[in-house]
């Protein structure tokens, strides 16, 4: 007869997510994780793999908290480029907040800590990557459709300087005291859409 657990996946899941978000991946150890999660090491390893493993399935639960709500956000009927520009001036002011600052976005994170090294990191951030671009690209051609946006604009590649550009905004948000900095570059980028 199996064991039943004695502790909450879906829990223990969150925790490490937080320790791997605040920490990094190479500065989180298995007794870290042990420690935060509260669960022997034989039981991490039976219900979630090793540490790398256990590191794939907490950015997966990141991006399924994430993705979905700008998604909805960037795919609304009505008016599109308003929506574009609400979520680029979220990312920079996130990237600016004193508090949200200081653990980034696990994406953005992961991208320059693991994905240069890490197949199995840099395919789940390709992924998150064409997600958001394609969001954003489905959005400007609606806001084409729509008179919005001048017709001699290219979608896609004004898509993919926005997903370069908040993907930025996370990093420099990150490391700069100046909020100013990540603001003034996503409304000059922003102005790009007029």
């Amino acid at each position: 007869m199996a064991r039943t657990k004695e502790f909450d996946p879906d829990a223990a899941l969150q925790a490490a997510l937080e320790l791997f978000w605040q920490r990094g991946y190479e500065a989180t150890s298995m007794s870290d994780l042990v420690d935060r999660l509260g669960i022997g090491r034989a039981s991490i390893y039976a219900t979630f793999g090793n540490k790398h493993e256990l590191y794939l399935k907490a950015l997966e639960r990141y991006d399924r908290a994430g993705l979905p709500p700008m998604v909805r956000e960037l795919s609304q009927p009505g008016p599109a480029l308003p929506a574009v520009r609400s979520v680029v001036r979220r990312y920079a002011t996130e990237a600016a907040d004193e508090q949200l600052r200081v653990n980034g976005c696990l994406v953005t994170n992961t991208a320059s800590e693991l994905a240069p090294h890490d197949a199995a990191a840099a395919r789940h951030v390709e992924r998150n990557w064409d997600q958001l671009e394609a969001v954003l690209h489905s959005a400007l051609i609606r806001a084409q459709a729509q008179g919005e946006l001048p017709a001699d604009r290219d979608p896609l590649t004004l898509a993919r300087m926005l997903l370069v550009l908040m993907q930025g905004l996370r990093v420099v948000g990150k490391a700069s005291a100046d909020p100013a900095r990540v603001r003034d570059a996503a409304e000059q980028a922003l102005a790009l859409l007029d």
